[in-house]
């Protein structure tokens, strides 16, 4: 039973390793700066035009993922759902992206320092 327990820790730990080596911050970056995020989020992705805006450094990667993937959803026509996000201006640009453009880039603004981040 502890070796099961142990070998499905290694697998999980194994996973989110893998998953975060995948994330090429500096491709990430380079998102950020062709779709210009900057304009409406702020060059730190803290200080928005917008206090209504969300401050996107520091926030969990897995999250900014996903809500990126729901913009995605909401800009292909998907109906209202939990999963699906319909702004005009977020689904335009997060209809550009592919997969590892999400990763990329998510993983880039979690890695920037800002009130949301936890560091040990």
């Amino acid at each position: 039973m502890k070796l099961t327990t142990l070998a499905l820790g290694s697998v999980v730990l194994f996973g989110a390793v893998a998953t975060s080596q995948a994330a090429d911050l500096a491709a990430g970056k380079a998102v950020w700066e062709k779709l210009n995020c900057a304009s409406c989020h702020g060059a730190d992705a803290v200080k928005s035009i917008d206090p209504s805006y969300p401050i996107l450094a520091g926030q969990h990667a897995d999250f900014l993922a996903q809500a990126l993937r729901s913009y995605q959803r909401g800009a292909s026509g998907a109906p209202a759902s939990a999963n699906v996000r319909k702004n005009a201006i977020m689904g335009a640009f997060a209809k550009q992206l592919s997969k590892q453009d999400i990763e990329n880039v998510s993983a880039w603004l979690a890695a920037q320092p800002g009130p949301l981040a936890v560091r040990r």
